[in-house]
């Protein structure tokens, strides 16, 4: 190598070539000016480059070629080694600037370490390997392993799109567009817990949501500890703006907990669990016992959903009480149930309705009008298209009966008017099965009005 460096440096000087911009690329076989031009504008460190001369060595048994580069050549950013573009053996890079022979040890220490660093080993990258293409052309399928496992270890940069917090400023009431303390402090602490960046990256993002008096806390805290912590910023807005209840009292407020009136059993679960969670925070209650006081306050408390909790049988899980999302499920499943049986009861009294309708004739008032269905299921809840065509069912039969109970009585009364009631043909029949005359002994009429011979 000392040997080729001398000869590049005395070359350049023959051909009024800058040592600081001239390369010297030894090629095995012959080849064409823009193939060998292409091939060097592949290393982006030299810039464009452009051959000045080429000869063969006898030495080397190769072809020495002296290329020009517009860039400032420089060691830590030169390969010792580049390979045609068309394929073929790897090109031998000479520069001017004197370096390490060989550099692979130090190569060889960073790979080490940068396995190291994830966990991994040189078997592991060997399994990235081509075992035909390794066979043929090593240097390139382990450039190429490399490549795979980078970017399969890299991560994203700490400066990565994120979700801002909301605007919190200590101001009562909560102007609109901001967030109340408990709200925005589970948020600020989801950030902290999950967001994978630094401390200072997390503490300037909480300072980004912060206005006002909540702002000048953390300010106040910074200035006593620049290196303040987001944990501890959150813990001096905590003592600024949180309750001042102590443990006891947030555990005795848990207890005094009730259902309210027209409130779900899974709503009021909510609302157990927000007071516990404060209560385990506090110190009040060990996190080991929150499941079983869950429970049992919600026994107690729950004063509308008693028989909810007896199909759910809960009173007999006292000793294995459920989690907080196994409770919130089944609770959940047991109402999506007794919804939809409220849904299905009013067509069946529906359909009942519209069977007596059917084998019954309709209540009819005195003077001959039909009564309105019963109140009771008008106020009824079910689908509307199922609803409406019952009911349009029922009114069609209750009025084909009606009429059908009301024309004889219209037919007698259109009678009565027209024609006498001793001229009428239906009278004389019915007083021909009624009268007897005890002087001639027929039918049909009364012995004062008989002119018949006595018998």
């Amino acid at each position: 190598m000392p040997l080729l460096v001398s000869e590049l440096k005395g070359w350049c000087r023959g051909e009024d070539v800058a040592e600081a911009h001239a390369v010297m690329v030894l090629i095995p076989d012959e080849v064409n000016v823009s193939a060998i031009e292409d091939t060097m504008h592949t290393v982006k460190s030299l810039g464009r480059v452009r051959v000045r001369g080429r000869t063969f060595s006898m030495r080397h048994n190769s072809y020495l070629v002296l290329c020009e580069c517009r860039e400032v050549v420089q060691r830590e950013h030169v390969p010792f080694e580049v390979f045609a573009t068309e394929g073929g053996k790897a090109w031998t890079v000479v520069i001017a600037e004197e370096g390490p022979v060989n550099s692979e040890p130090d190569f060889s220490q960073k790979v080490t370490e940068l396995l190291q660093a994830e966990g991994k080993t040189m078997s592991d990258l060997r399994t990235l390997f081509g075992t035909e293409e390794a066979a043929a052309n090593p240097t390139e399928s382990f450039m190429r392993a490399m490549t795979d496992f980078l970017s399969q270890t890299s991560k994203p940069p700490s400066d990565s799109s994120y979700r801002c917090l909301r605007v919190f400023s200590g101001s009562l009431p909560t102007p609109a567009g901001e967030e109340s303390f408990d709200h925005w402090l589970g948020q600020a602490k989801l950030m902290i817990e999950e967001c994978d960046c630094a401390p200072k990256e997390k503490r300037r993002r909480l300072m980004e949501s912060l206005r006002g008096s909540a702002l000048e806390i953390v300010k106040a805290a910074r200035a006593s500890d620049p290196e303040i912590s987001p944990e501890n910023c959150l813990e001096a807005l905590e003592h600024a703006f949180g309750t001042a209840e102590s443990g006891d009292d947030l555990y005795f407020a848990f207890r005094l907990l009730r259902q309210q009136t027209g409130e779900k059993l899974s709503d009021f679960l909510r609302r157990l669990e927000q007071s516990l969670s404060r209560v385990v925070k506090r110190g009040g209650l060990p996190p080991g016992g929150a499941d079983r006081a869950r429970l049992e306050q919600l026994l107690r408390g729950a004063v509308s959903s008693d028989f909810m909790l007896l199909s759910l049988r809960l009173r007999e899980r006292k000793e294995k009480p459920p989690t907080f999302l196994q409770l919130l499920k089944e609770i959940r499943e047991e109402e999506e149930y007794e919804a939809s049986r409220k849904k299905i009861n009013p067509i069946k009294e529906l359909k009942s309705l519209l069977a007596a309708a059917v084998s019954k004739p309709a209540h009819v008032q005195q003077d001959g009008t039909e009564k309105p269905p019963p109140k009771a299921l008008s106020g009824e809840r079910c689908p509307d298209s199922e609803m409406t065509v019952l009911k349009k069912e029922v009114k069609r039969l209750q009025q084909k009966v009606t009429q059908k109970v009301t024309e004889p009585r219209a037919t007698v009364a259109a009678v009565d008017v027209s024609k006498p009631v001793a001229s009428s043909p239906q009278r004389s029949s019915k007083g021909s099965d009624e009268h007897f005359c005890y002087r001639c002994g027929e039918n049909g009429h009364y012995a004062s009005k008989c002119q018949n011979p006595e018998n």
